[in-house]
């Protein structure tokens, strides 16, 4: 709460909170202790869908399409010189090939986890838009405020209203950014 109520005073080019000291006071002060839980319930909702969503994507791709690959090894013999099999120190050529196998799945494996970390993201990411705003959500700051934000009554509100604007994936892009509808921005 402390670090976007920072980062939003920019907004307004305001100076509320000056350093971490007096936004704790500033914000027990005006808004008591549930000041510093402002947008908890979105963003704990957020945060475990998307521990689910990762760890239930990761273990069905790391069980049932990259296990499937070890199992299905190929057991026939690798030629070496004289039309003979290349054998390792125990005597079979799966000792060798079976190392290199296992270490690209553990690689695969962990490629998998950051993939799904990814994809779990892009889907809860609404969630963590409603906490940023409820963060910000009339707390006296200009950027918390009309005309830069609405003053929203609750989390539920906030995400209503983002739903019916089509706003609900606002800011998730680094690179394919869009206006809404009927929003005006005002340079100074």
């Amino acid at each position: 709460v402390i670090t976007l109520r920072c980062m939003v005073q920019f907004i307004g080019r305001e100076t509320k909170y000056s350093g971490t000291l007096s936004a704790f006071a500033t914000i027990y002060r005006e808004e008591g202790i549930l000041g510093f839980f402002a947008g908890l319930i979105p963003r704990l909702l957020g945060d475990i869908l998307s521990l689910w969503l990762c760890n239930m994507l990761a273990y069905l791709i790391n069980t049932y399409a990259l296990e499937n690959g070890v199992g299905s090894a190929p057991a026939s013999p690798v030629p070496g010189a004289g039309g003979g099999q290349l054998r390792g120190c125990s005597g079979s050529h799966h000792s060798i090939l079976g190392g290199l196998q296992v270490s690209a799945m553990t690689e695969m494996k962990s490629y998998s986890q950051a993939v799904t970390g990814f994809f779990a993201s892009m889907l809860t990411y609404p969630f963590v838009l409603v906490s940023n705003l409820m963060a910000v959500n009339n707390c006296g700051l200009a950027g918390g405020l009309l005309p830069y934000a609405p003053t929203y009554s609750s989390w539920l509100d906030c995400w209503s209203q983002l739903q019916r604007e089509g706003n609900m994936s606002r800011g998730n892009s680094l690179f394919l950014r869009k206006v809404p509808a009927g929003k005006r921005y005002v340079w100074e």
